[in-house]
C-alpha cells in the first residue's frame, strides 16, 4: 500500500467520522442568544463564529448556551434560561428527510470505501472500485447539502428556502458536514493519483 493510498484512505474516514458527528450533534439550525444576532458580519466573522461553534462542539457536544434552540436531523434541544436542557425528536420536513437520508447512504459509501482501500493491500484493484463508490458518497453528501436549505421553512426556523432569518445561523454540526465533503473531495483527488494507469 502506498503513500498516497493511505493519505486518501486518512481523508475519507476524518470525512466518514465528521458526518457521522454532524447527525449526532443536534445543532444544524441554531437561534436563540447562541446564535450570531445580525448579518452585517464579514467572512472573516463568520468563519470565527463557525469555529468557536464548532471548538464549543468538539469540547462539550451536548452543552448549549441558556436560551438556545438546536435544530438536529436527529434531535431538536431547547435550553429555557437557567433550565436544563431537553432534546425532542425532531418533526423533520420532507427535504431534511432526503438529506438524512442520501448523507446515511454517504456514510455507508464511505465506510465502504476504507475497506476497500484496506483490502487494496492484497488487492490493488480495489482501489479502483474504492475510488468509484467514494466518488458516489461525494455526490450523495452535495445532493444532501443542496437540498437541506430548502427546508428552512419550518417554524422550528422560520425562514425561507436558502434563507435564514436574521436571529438564526448554522450551527457546527452543519459545518462538520461541510468538512465531510472538503474530506472526501480531497481524498478522491488522492485516490485519483493512485488509479491512474501505469
Amino acid at each position: 500500500m502506498d503513500k498516497l493510498t493511505v493519505i486518501s484512505g486518512c481523508l475519507f474516514l476524518a470525512a466518514d467520522i465528521f458526518a457521522i458527528a454532524s447527525i449526532v450533534n443536534p445543532d444544524w439550525i441554531n437561534t436563540g442568544e447562541s446564535a450570531v444576532h445580525g448579518r452585517n458580519l464579514n467572512l472573516f466573522d463568520v468563519i470565527l463564529n463557525h469555529c468557536r461553534s464548532l471548538a464549543q462542539s468538539l469540547s462539550a457536544l451536548f452543552c448549549m448556551p441558556t436560551g438556545s434552540l438546536t435544530v438536529g436531523l436527529v434531535r431538536q434541544c431547547q435550553t429555557l434560561h437557567g433550565r436544563e436542557r431537553t432534546c425532542i425528536p425532531p418533526q423533520l420536513p420532507p427535504e431534511w428527510i432526503t438529506t438524512l437520508f442520501f448523507i446515511i447512504l454517504g456514510i455507508i459509501s464511505l465506510t465502504i470505501t476504507c475497506g476497500l482501500l484496506v483490502m487494496s493491500h492484497w488487492r490493488h484493484e480495489a482501489t479502483r472500485y474504492a475510488r468509484w463508490i467514494a466518488f458516489t458518497g461525494m455526490v450523495l453528501f452535495c445532493m444532501a447539502a443542496l437540498i437541506f436549505p430548502i427546508g428552512f421553512y419550518i417554524n422550528e426556523v422560520g425562514g425561507q428556502p436558502y434563507k435564514l432569518p436574521n436571529n438564526t445561523v448554522v450551527g457546527s454540526s452543519y459545518v462538520l458536514f461541510v468538512l465531510s465533503i472538503f474530506f472526501t473531495i480531497v481524498g478522491l483527488l488522492f485516490a485519483g493519483k493512485v488509479c491512474l494507469p501505469g
